[in-house]
């Protein structure tokens, strides 16, 4: 399986101490060897970096770790490969244009018998990965429902996408993270999880390396940032666990909406 991180913060926040602690389980705490990539949104548009060695290993990953990029929306994920080869075009994130709006989405876990029900027309997949397939099925009924012209309603979107994830999830495990730069949707198979950190701020210690922050000294009393995760990130935090069939979706570090299916 792979594993996922994602951030939405109410100011452009850098997720440096998170992705170091993911990167970390890209061959050295965890098996995920087969490529990594992250998505950083700013205004209206995004730089990707990815890369199909490990994560641990990567010059580029040693950059994202080094180089404290700032961002509202970041979307990440480490991959153990599954469905395709190891390649870059099988390297998530992925991202399409819908509405003027670049979605990004990465997706955990292993699905089967899909062919058949990921057919699109105006999406289509570059690799060969469940994962690519079912984000192109995924947009493709967005447009067939709500059409060219982006809704007034953004949450009446995800709350359509969630019916989706419930179908997708019925063909095997589906942990996914998709975001339109705004807002952040996260939906539970069987492993995610998320902390929102606002003041007072406290010290945060990884478990997958010897590092330490103090987030006092890196934010204001006014700053709200939450990050989601495969599995907590930190050992002296309390991170909420999602149900099965449960999804969330953020928006500037803030809970807008929730369900369980």
């Amino acid at each position: 399986m792979c594993e996922l991180l994602a951030m939405s913060a109410n100011v452009p926040t850098d997720i440096v101490f998170s992705f170091t602690g993911l990167a970390e389980r890209g061959g050295v705490t965890g098996p995920h060897v087969d490529g990594w990539g992250i998505t950083f949104y700013e205004g209206k548009g995004n730089r990707t970096f990815k890369d199909a060695r490990p994560s641990s290993e990567s010059h580029v990953a040693q950059l994202i770790k080094s180089y404290p990029i700032k961002s509202e929306v970041v979307v990440s994920h480490i991959r153990q490969a599954n469905r395709g080869c190891v390649s870059l075009e099988n390297t998530h994130p992925f991202t399409r244009e819908l509405w003027g709006q670049y979605w990004t989405y990465a997706h955990n876990g292993q699905l089967s018998d899909y062919e058949d029900k990921f057919v699109s027309k105006r999406f289509t997949a570059v690799g060969d990965t469940d994962s690519e397939m079912a984000f192109c099925w995924i947009m493709d009924k967005v447009v067939e429902k709500f059409g060219d012209t982006a809704p007034a309603d953004r949450l009446a979107v995800y709350q359509y996408i969630s019916t989706l994830a419930d179908e997708i999830r019925a063909l095997g495990v589906f942990n996914m993270i998709l975001s339109d730069g705004d807002y952040l949707m996260s939906y539970c198979s069987n492993n995610l999880c998320y902390i929102t950190r606002r003041a007072p701020f406290g010290k945060a210690k990884l478990i997958d390396t010897d590092v330490v922050i103090d987030f006092d000294k890196e934010t204001t009393p006014n700053d709200v940032v939450t990050v989601i995760a495969t599995r907590p990130l930190t050992n002296n935090e309390q991170w909420n666990v999602l149900s099965p069939g449960e999804w969330k979706l953020f928006k500037k570090g803030e809970l807008m909406s929730s369900s369980v299916s």
